[in-house]
Parts: structure tokens; C-alpha cells; sequence
């Protein structure tokens, strides 16, 4: 090894040329993503904290985030696991299955809830074999008011 080259000094000098512009773009397109969902989540919890919390608008809040997270997923997908550059079936192989697994886990909540409203509900016997919920008593004023 030449003494030149141990002395020589080692510097980085970012250079911002045309490969450096997709990154930046990425950068400020998912901060702004996440910059309005957090002022949501700040305008949904201030409606909760008011006296007569609109629950339509609430609802209008968290769908609105629900889309802005899908935007953001797609967004890192395309992106930063280059599936926007893909070729069609290959991008298919991936979000057909995904698609499937998440209409599952939903099917499967819809069923679980069902079951569980028909459980309460018959108590886990048929109907057929149920007995008669007692009658309400009125209570002892009514009762009294009504012998006078």
C-alpha cells in the first residue's frame, strides 16, 4: 500500500441527481398521508370530547383514515417492493390471495358475531325447548295505586 492512500482523507459528498428525486417524492407523498391522518385523529378526538359527539361524522372520519391507510399501503407496495413495475399476473399472484385472506378473516368475524347473537339469544337450546321468560311483577306502589 502507498502512504498516499492511508493518508488520504475519506469525505461524502451527497450529490442530488435524478435518482435521488423518486425517493424525495415518495418521502413528501407519504408525510402528507400521514400528516392528514393524524389531523384526523386529532378532529375525531376532539368531537369525542364534546358534549354531543357527531357519531355519522366520526364514522365519515374513520372511513376516511381507512382509505388514506390503504392509499399508504398500496403506495409503500408499488414502491419501496417495486410491485408497480411488475408485470400484471405477477402483481395478481399477490392480491388475489390477499384479497381472499381478507374476505376470510371477514366472513369469519360476520359468522362468529351471528353465532354469538343466536347463542345469546337461545341461550344454546332450540327454541322448541326453551322455557317462557317469567312475567314482569308491577311494582308494589303501582299495585297499591290500583287496589285504592
Amino acid at each position: 500500500m502507498s502512504a498516499e492512500f492511508l493518508t488520504q482523507e475519506i469525505t461524502f459528498h451527497p450529490e442530488h441527481d435524478e435518482t435521488t428525486k423518486p425517493i424525495w417524492r415518495t418521502f413528501w407523498i407519504l408525510s402528507l398521508l400521514t400528516g392528514i391522518e393524524l389531523t384526523i385523529g386529532l378532529i375525531i378526538y376532539n368531537i369525542h370530547k364534546g358534549d354531543h359527539p357527531n357519531t355519522s361524522l366520526v364514522l365519515a372520519f374513520k372511513g376516511m383514515v381507512c382509505i388514506l391507510t390503504l392509499a399508504k399501503a398500496y403506495y409503500i407496495v408499488a414502491v419501496f417492493m417495486h410491485l408497480g413495475s411488475e408485470l400484471r399476473n405477477m402483481i395478481m399472484t399477490i392480491v388475489v390471495p390477499l384479497g381472499l385472506f381478507v374476505w376470510f378473516i371477514i366472513a369469519f368475524l360476520w359468522d362468529g358475531n351471528s353465532w354469538k347473537n343466536l347463542r345469546n339469544e337461545y341461550n344454546g337450546m332450540p327454541p322448541s325447548q326453551q322455557l317462557e321468560k317469567p312475567a314482569q311483577k308491577a311494582p308494589a306502589a303501582i299495585e297499591k295505586g290500583a287496589k285504592d
